[in-house]
């Protein structure tokens, strides 16, 4: 049976994987656009989500349980296809709208987590991220609808 403990490290270890999937997912992003503002976005978003997996592990520790070695399998193969999208048609187009699909499930995974019974400096945490979190997402969606 799990404890509060374990879930709310279960919560937070998704959370983890989350970051660690999206700061790969922009980074790469980031390499492969073309237009500058893009690259330079997406490299803002990288180092965020590095900082937020940071945030993480030490909400994890503070738990006294193990952070997640890595991130999703699945995110893994989301980076490849967006790789195989890039060689077909407009290059930024596939990567903003690999990126938004990315977002996507960041913002239903932190608004999950927030539907759980989570410790107050966690919560915070979750909060606070949610908030840049929704700030990309809404970025992303602002370059997807730019390349119509």
């Amino acid at each position: 049976m799990d404890t509060i403990t374990d879930k709310t490290a279960k919560v937070l270890n998704e959370l983890l994987a989350i970051c660690d999937d999206s700061a790969k997912g922009f980074a790469k992003a980031a390499e492969d656009a073309d237009a500058v503002p893009l690259e330079q976005i997406f490299s803002e978003y990288a180092a965020q989500r590095a900082s937020y997996a940071a945030k993480m592990k030490r909400e994890i520790i503070s738990l006294g349980e193990k952070p997640a070695d890595s991130g999703h399998a699945l995110a893994a193969f989301h980076r490849g296809w967006m790789s195989i999208k890039e060689t077909v048609g407009n290059k930024d187009k596939a990567i903003i709208d690999e990126c938004e699909a990315g977002e996507d499930r960041a913002v239903k995974a932190y608004r999950g987590a927030l539907e759980q019974d989570l410790p107050p400096s966690a919560l915070h945490a979750v909060r606070s991220q949610l908030a840049g979190v929704l700030e990309a997402h809404n970025q992303v969606r602002s370059f997807k609808q730019a390349t119509r």
